[in-house]
């Protein structure tokens, strides 16, 4: 490691290194490593991260092992190996050291791969170019576990799966289908209608992003018929950008529905592989179809359908024979329903177990969200848990020994603690006892589950634990990042609460300066997101390096769980339904008045910093309360949510019609004449998700008010900005340069 300090400074350093070692005692900030640049901090955000354990953990054999990844030195490869936990024996699996592309001297590369059920086979993902967040275009080879053979199966396929008996692969390439039976070395085309923004198996942008999935198609469990959407997205409005390189710049063109505008048409195919015989589900026609499963009933698919506000659900089982629906459920809320949580990262809140002929559901019609068990017919069995904190994740339904293994926020909203139940709601089990957020690997099985954790005291620890048994292995205690903040300079994440004006509890959390002297005053940073469901302050290790850097400099960063933050309740998260900017601004001023009471902070010089919802509430906050801030820094804002796309706009805002004044009052554009505050703007012209469209749109609205904000374009950058290595530094050292400006 290099540092930059000069010969001074360095021989001063070692002197009190050498006095604080013979006087025994602790070594203070001063004598510590400090970070020479913005660069340095951030380079170095994995050492005060440390590792994960096992990286990219699948249970296979039935939940009986469990592979994972990790670098040879010896061979400069990633190998996969499997880990018996029963047995304590480990198996190398594959080593791309030993193998090359067919037919070909080049060492074999892959970005991802997939298990077969059977756990007899591997698929990799090779080649991955990628299109949207989620998906992009890959070459995909098989690889048997028994023999060590290595196969390309198919090139340039948006996705790829093997069948559950392991015969076939499934894909989709060009907006159709096709399947590969594996003996017979034959491709069958299963559909051949795809044009262009018409696609079969494939999602358009919209879909993808706002209702989490890549994947538009999936296996029945007998590995007979493939299930799928069909996506029509010719009528939908067009999206062009273009990053203005070459002489004559070339523009990519995307169908992107703005609220309001025309969605993407979907339909479901169930199709079957051996003959070809395809069925269309009957489904509505308005609204979305999120998501589909397979049910115990191999003639049974169900359904998933949502109006377009997204305040009604209803599940349907279609017969696969003849399409006709039955509907099972149906529920409505006052604000939205959500089909997944994005910021949880759990794709599926419905869940079928092939054992029995019932379902479950996690739904906060209670307030507050909880599994529901439902048989076949519709009817509610029991509400499998309950109380006043919320079920954020469901990890195995084991049928065999009745339990379900879910994460809760019942110790605490900051924290997430692994539990089982009873499918009854009896008997049940608190498995994680150290306090913090926990984030658990399980196996189908439930019998072992590897349990990653952290809090603020405690770098991340990872272990291997038996749901019967207990800990069975520590395997990772990261006492490196020990060592490094006993060498470096170090502010902690620290846990606080208080009450707003209107009587609502708020967590925050803090981080003081390197050498915090409560006789200074000390200016703020408030690092924010804000979005619906999610949430930015848990207790758990602090581990940014921008945020250390800016400690060092003699910042205090804070940020709080406002209202519409994910884990207190659905009264608390949707407050917020058609009227975003509101309450999350009204808690982030409230936030900077209690903090700014301080003695030792410095309320003339506040800050806050936002990237996406983040900058639309920097933003919003900075023109509605234009003398709480001096300074904003937003990054690839929404400054009007009419210029979003409909899916995640509608689910929070309602539709348009019926909340014209609701979109007005919310954008902050509207009330971008109340400028006072010092505010950089940063934003890519090849940004997919929130388009430039915002930013210059808000520019128009400043400047002709005669208000002169900075700015900051990165034309290739995507939603992130950053484009590259170099860009990144440069985008984080330009927030320090510019609160280094107007608050020092």
């Amino acid at each position: 490691m290099k540092y930059s300090f000069s010969l001074f400074f360095k021989t001063l350093a070692l002197s009190f290194l050498i006095g604080a070692f013979i006087l025994q005692q602790p070594t203070l900030a001063q004598d510590k490593q400090r970070y020479s640049s913005v660069k340095e901090a951030l380079s170095k955000s994995s050492q005060l991260s440390g590792s994960n354990g096992p990286r990219n953990v699948n249970w296979i054999d039935d939940g009986n092992r469990y592979s994972y990844m990790e670098f040879n030195e010896e061979t400069e490869n990633m190998e996969i190996r499997a880990y018996d936990p029963a047995l304590e024996e480990d198996e190398l699996i594959f080593n791309s050291a030993n193998h090359t592309f067919p037919k070909s001297d080049s060492t074999f590369e892959y970005s991802s791969f997939q298990w077969s059920d059977d756990s007899k086979y591997l698929v990799f993902q090779s080649n991955f170019r990628p299109v949207y967040r989620r998906s992009g275009i890959s070459d995909y080879y098989l690889y048997s576990v028994e023999d060590g053979s290595l196969d390309l199966l198919v090139e340039d396929a948006r996705t790829a799966e093997l069948s559950p008996d392991g015969s076939k692969i499934g894909y989709e390439r060009d907006g159709d289908l096709f399947v590969y039976d594996l003996e017979a070395q034959e491709e069958t085309q299963l559909t051949n209608s795809a044009k262009e923004y018409f696609y079969n198996g494939r999602f358009g942008w919209v879909y993808e992003e706002e209702f989490g999935l890549a994947q538009a198609w999936t296996w029945s469990p007998d590995s007979k018929k493939i299930a799928y959407w069909q996506t029509d997205e010719r009528h939908v409005n067009i999206f062009q950008m273009t990053d203005y390189s070459g002489q004559h710049p070339e523009y990519e063109k995307i169908p992107y529905p703005k609220v309001g505008d025309e969605n993407p048409k979907v339909k479901i195919g169930v199709i079957n592989v051996e003959s070809g015989e395809q069925q269309w589900m009957d489904t509505p026609t308005d609204g979305y179809i999120p998501r589909i499963y397979w049910t115990a009933d191999e003639n049974k698919l169900a359904t998933v359908h949502l109006n377009r506000a997204q305040n009604h659900l209803k599940l349907f089982f279609n017969d696969i024979n003849d399409g006709e629906r039955r509907l099972v459920m149906d529920e409505q809320s006052d604000a939205w329903i959500d089909v997944f949580d994005f910021f949880a990262g759990i794709d599926h809140l419905f869940f079928f177990p092939k054992d029995s002929k019932e379902f479950f559901w996690i739904s906060d019609r209670n307030g507050w969200s909880h599994i529901y068990r439902y048989g076949y017919d519709g009817t509610v069995k029991n509400q499998v848990t309950n109380g006043n904190w919320e079920v954020t994740y469901v990890h195995t339904v084991d049928y065999r020994n009745n339990r379900i293994y879910y994460t809760s926020t019942e110790e605490s909203p900051l924290e997430r603690h692994l539990y089982s139940v009873n499918f009854s709601g009896r008997n049940k089990t608190k498995h994680t006892q150290t306090e913090g957020t926990h984030n658990i690997s399980m196996g189908s099985d439930s019998k072992f589950y590897i349990d990653r954790y952290s809090n603020t005291s405690t770098p991340t620890q990872v272990e291997l634990w038996s749901t019967r048994n207990g800990k069975l292995e520590v395997l990772e205690g990261n006492t490196s990042v020990e060592d490094f903040t006993e060498k470096h300079v170090y502010s902690p994440r620290e846990l606080f609460s208080f009450t707003t004006s209107d009587g609502q509890k708020l967590d925050g959390y803090m981080i003081k300066p390197v050498d915090f002297d409560p006789n200074k005053k000390y200016p703020l940073v408030l690092n924010i997101y804000g979005g619906p469901s999610a949430q930015g302050v848990y207790n758990s290790w602090e581990s940014g390096g921008w945020n250390q850097y800016l400690a060092q400099e003699g910042y205090v960063i804070v940020n709080v769980n406002n209202r519409g933050s994910g884990g207190y309740g659905s009264e608390f998260e949707k407050i917020v339904y058609k009227q975003l900017g509101k309450w999350e601004a009204n808690d982030f001023v409230e936030m900077a008045q209690f903090m700014g009471d301080k003695s030792w902070v410095d309320s003339n010089r506040m800050a806050m910093r936002g990237h996406s919802y983040g900058g639309y509430m920097t933003t919003y906050t900075l023109f509605n309360y234009p003398d709480v801030f001096d300074v904003g820094i937003a990054t690839a804002p929404v400054t009007d949510w009419r210029f979003y796309d409909s899916i995640y706009t509608e689910r929070y805002m309602g539709l348009i019609e019926n909340n014209k004044d609701g979109y007005e009052q919310s954008s902050s554009i509207t009330h971008a004449q109340n400028l006072k505050a010092n505010l950089l703007l940063s934003h890519s012209t090849m940004d997919e998700n929130v388009h430039v469209q915002n930013t210059m749109q808000l520019l128009t609205e400043l400047t002709g008010n005669g208000q002169e904000v900075d700015l900051q374009i990165f034309p290739p950058g995507a939603h992130g900005v950053a484009f590259n290595t170099a860009s990144y530094y440069l985008l984080y050292t330009s927030y320090v340069d510019y609160l280094n400006r107007y608050l020092k």
